[in-house]
């Protein structure tokens, strides 16, 4: 009976009702487009700067990323390359070895990190190697050649095909130092990378450190982004070594998942402010419906209707409305967020400019993700019977004779 009520209650004026139900439709479907752009944003910017360079996890040392040194190293053993080879969600996985030194070129020195790399297996899990500014990208990994920065090409005042030296601390303490060939140079959209960076091939590097078969970390790439945890876990069980570590990319880039936070917070916040504006407008709504029909109720009561049911009357039609509202909502949002999927907003002028620099796709995506219409339509949900707690209780607290005598 309450429902039967509370329908043919709602299309007694039906500008309003048609109003309130334009009102949820346009904030679940601006919600859902806000978010999913937000969402399938962060997830295109993730995949490109973990494709870049980082990988979507690193295995590592324990406590080498809080202080990373040579020591904090092992060593990639047949067994280790069969595990990764045979766990399900890897696409592919490179060594690596980290180190400071001192780069020199005529009377020109400059202090820089050293990335040593196996060029056909990092292929397989980043594309830093095809940002080549200048020359080439050296091929062996045992080759005399390196790769510099832009900006340290500059600083050094040195040229493409001139020869460097580069002294660096060993495994052991002892003081390395080998002469090499500068066959290209890189842009990595980071200006610190950029003036102080070598990329050399990593048994090259381990030569040079004496570092014999051991490497600092590994970095893996995986099919699916949304697997990590599931692949993370399968890796510490096969791995079988207490003092290795597996690290996701937001562990070893937290500065990247700092920024997506804060921005998730401020798209939060103006969410917000727009439930809350939706919020009001409902409040008006049923308060004005609610009063309008004050000898209504007073009658009703007087002949023994239960005060409370009069309020789940109230909550029952603005449910109604709200979930027509969300039901067109949600269903204008897939389509929108569907079409941004399929054909994603392309940025140009300086802001594309901007995007390339920093090699992020000059794009914003967007997302379909079930969860993003769930957690909107439970919040909007939420809002409106939160609103509408004010029009109850006046109905809860309406006396049957001032009900009657209401004008």
């Amino acid at each position: 009976m309450l429902l039967k009520l509370a329908w043919r209650n709602i299309w007694r004026n039906k500008r309003r009702s048609l109003l309130t139900l334009a009102a949820v439709v346009f904030a679940s479907l601006m919600a859902i487009a806000m978010r999913g752009i937000q969402l399938g944003t962060f997830a295109l910017n993730i995949k490109t700067v973990v494709e870049l360079f980082s990988g979507y996890m690193q295995i590592q040392e324990n406590g080498y990323h809080d202080n990373p040194s040579l020591n904090k190293s092992f060593i990639v053993d047949q067994s280790m390359i069969s595990s990764l080879q045979n766990t399900k969600g890897i696409l592919g996985f490179a060594p690596r070895l980290y180190a400071d030194g001192l780069i020199s070129y005529k009377n020109e020195s400059r202090g820089t990190a050293i990335f040593a790399i196996d060029p056909d297996k990092e292929s397989l899990v980043t594309n830093f190697m095809q940002n080549v500014d200048r020359g080439k990208f050296f091929t062996s990994d045992s080759s005399h050649e390196v790769v510099l920065g832009s900006q340290l090409l500059e600083n050094l005042k040195a040229k493409i095909g001139d020869n460097v030296i580069i002294l660096a601390q060993g495994f052991d303490g002892t003081l390395g130092n080998q002469k090499y060939k500068i066959v290209g140079t890189v842009k990595l959209g980071v200006q610190g990378m950029e003036a102080a960076t070598v990329f050399m091939g990593i048994k090259s590097a381990q030569s040079l450190l004496g570092m014999g078969n051991r490497v600092n970390a590994i970095a893996i790439k995986v099919h699916n982004i949304n697997q990590l945890k599931k692949v993370k876990k399968s890796l510490i069980q096969v791995i079988h070594d207490p003092n290795l570590s597996v690290l996701l990319w937001n562990n070893v880039n937290p500065g990247l998942q700092q920024m997506l936070e804060f921005s998730s917070v401020r798209g939060i916040i103006f969410l917000g402010i727009l439930f809350v504006i939706v919020a009001f407008g409902i409040l008006n709504t049923v308060l004005m419906s609610v009063t309008e029909r004050f000898r209504e109720f007073g009658v009703v009561l007087s002949i023994g209707m239960p005060q409370i049911k009069l309020t789940y009357l109230v909550y029952i039609e603005t449910l109604l409305l709200t979930l027509f509202g969300l039901l067109l909502g949600n269903l204008l949002g897939f389509v929108l967020n569907s079409y941004i999927v399929d054909h994603p907003i392309m940025f140009g002028g300086e802001m594309k400019k901007m995007y390339e620099s920093y090699h992020f796709l000059p794009q914003a995506q967007s997302s379909t993700d079930f969860k993003i219409f769930l957690y909107v339509s439970l919040a909007i949900i939420l809002i409106s019977l939160f609103a509408c707690i004010y029009p109850a209780h006046k109905v809860y607290k309406l006396e049957p004779l001032k009900g009657i005598r209401h004008t």
